[in-house]
This record gives C-alpha cells, sequence and structure tokens, in this order.
C-alpha cells in the first residue's frame, strides 16, 4: 500500500517515538511504498533546528517525493469549504496533505487521525 507519511508521524520518528518506528519497519517488511509530499517536509523542516536538518534529510532517502495535480488543491478547498460550512476546521496542511494522498492513491500515515477524518482519504495510523 502507498503510504503519505504525515508530519506527525515524521516528527514523531525523528524524536524516538517507538510506535512510529516500528510502524516504519513493518511498512518496508509489509512491502508498503512510503511517499511524502512538500507540504509535509516544509512543515518538519520548519520545526527543526538546523543541526536536525541533516537528520530528515536522511529519512527522506528512501521516501518517494509526490506532487499532486492541481486538482488535489482544487479538492482540498471543496474539503475545507464543507466543512467551514458545517462550522468545523480542516487545517490548510491536512487538506493539502490529504488530497495529494487522495490523488495518489495513497493512505495517510499519522497519529492525527480525528484531524483527517474529515476528508474521505484512508487513515494508517501506527
Amino acid at each position: 500500500m502507498r503510504l503519505l507519511v504525515d508530519s506527525t508521524f515524521v516528527i514523531d520518528y525523528l524524536r524516538g517515538d517507538r510506535d512510529a518506528f516500528r510502524r516504519w519497519q513493518r511498512a518496508f517488511e509489509d512491502g508498503d511504498e512510503p511517499v511524502v509530499n512538500e507540504v509535509v517536509v516544509c512543515e518538519v523542516r520548519s520545526g527543526l533546528r538546523s543541526s536536525e536538518a541533516t537528520t530528515l534529510e536522511v529519512f527522506l532517502e528512501p521516501v518517494e517525493f509526490v506532487q499532486p495535480p492541481a486538482e488535489a488543491a482544487l479538492k482540498a478547498g471543496e474539503w475545507r469549504a464543507a466543512c467551514r460550512s458545517r462550522g468545523i476546521t480542516l487545517g490548510l496542511a491536512d487538506a493539502l496533505v490529504a488530497a495529494a494522498a487522495w490523488f495518489d492513491g495513497a493512505a495517510v500515515l499519522t497519529r492525527n487521525a480525528r484531524d483527517f477524518a474529515l476528508t474521505p482519504v484512508r487513515v494508517e495510523t501506527y
């Protein structure tokens, strides 16, 4: 299965979270295909110290970088508007990550299942 790794997963992994580490190992053992997009990389990198940037780069080495089509941004906006009409906030980054996964046929690998449940994307937790 294709797994778009969300920022929460990457951060947990980089911080040494055991559950994230085990899930990452299992992804490769099970033959899953991890992918990432610019939103996740930007979110994670912005929270790191300069000295930690190399750790992120090493994490990203086996991960495919995907660029969603323009339609993904439209879909993310559609989902955010639908949530807003119900008085619910779906964050911009989560909407863009979910739409990228949706168009890539991937599940989102995250600890943040609650926010991604606001979209029709498949969610994998750890």
